[in-house]
């Protein structure tokens, strides 16, 4: 399925993702009450970086994914796991049944959607008082190694903008008028990763990329040369997961 953000040439670079914060997603699991065997559905979830993580506390996800690409990578990841089912959609239009999910979560996706539309269609697949949980790993950008890295992007693309992956959710998930108090959870969490692995995530910045055009594998060079002149491999990469979340009125 082609959507306005197609990941397809992104989507083996995003297996080097790091994962979110076990701390914070037990915080969320213990907030909103679910329980093994509960239902989940993980929208855009890519190539199950998160759909592994509510798998491995036991609840049944539907992993819905629109790009072929991220969702074979994601299938293989969880070819083992009997709780976990991939369907091809958009967070907009889910194809899910109604009133059927104790949970639904945005991993990372939330933000490349239509979001008061996908709140609808979360609303409509959610059970009574179920949850709605948006969130994404933010580095930390005061760290000397994230800064200069920083400093590389905006040298190329000084006007470089996050979009909304950055702002707090509060605002837009109340003005849906279709949810109860938000609250947000957070939790730092240091990443281990080798300089290879950190230059294939950055491949995966869908937003980068989008800014970034032509000067997209300048700008990933000039990052992996930095990197290679730290005389050090791995690297510790921190980051903090924020996670925003609201029950269904």
């Amino acid at each position: 399925m082609i959507t306005e953000w197609d990941y397809t040439d992104l989507a083996k670079a995003y297996l080097k993702r790091p994962d979110y914060s076990d701390v914070a997603i037990d915080r969320m699991i213990d907030l909103v009450g679910v329980k093994p065997g509960d239902k989940a559905c993980d929208v855009g979830a890519g190539t199950a970086h998160l759909t592994l993580m509510l798998a491995k506390r036991h609840l049944d996800v539907v992993s819905v994914e629109p790009n072929n690409e991220m969702r074979k990578h994601g299938k293989i990841r969880t070819k083992e796991l009997l709780n976990v089912v991939w369907r091809e959609a958009i967070g907009e239009d889910t194809g899910q049944p109604d009133n059927t999910f104790d949970i639904v979560t945005f991993g990372s996706s939330f933000s490349v959607t239509d979001r008061p539309k996908t709140m609808r269609e979360v609303a409509r697949i959610l059970k009574e008082k179920g949850w709605l949980a948006v969130m994404w790993n933010h580095r930390d950008l005061d760290d000397p190694i994230q800064s200069a890295i920083e400093n590389i992007i905006r040298d190329a693309i000084p006007q470089f903008e996050y979009g909304t992956r950055r702002e707090d959710q509060t605002g837009i998930i109340n003005k849906s008028g279709l949810f109860g108090e938000v609250t947000k959870i957070q939790a730092s969490v240091i990443h281990q990763q080798k300089i290879g692995d950190v230059i294939e995530a950055w491949r995966s910045h869908g937003t980068l990329h989008r800014q970034a055009g032509e000067k997209f594998d300048e700008i990933i060079y000039s990052i992996q040369n930095m990197l290679k002149g730290l005389d050090k491999d791995p690297i510790e990469i921190p980051y903090t997961t924020r996670i925003w979340i609201a029950q269904l009125n």
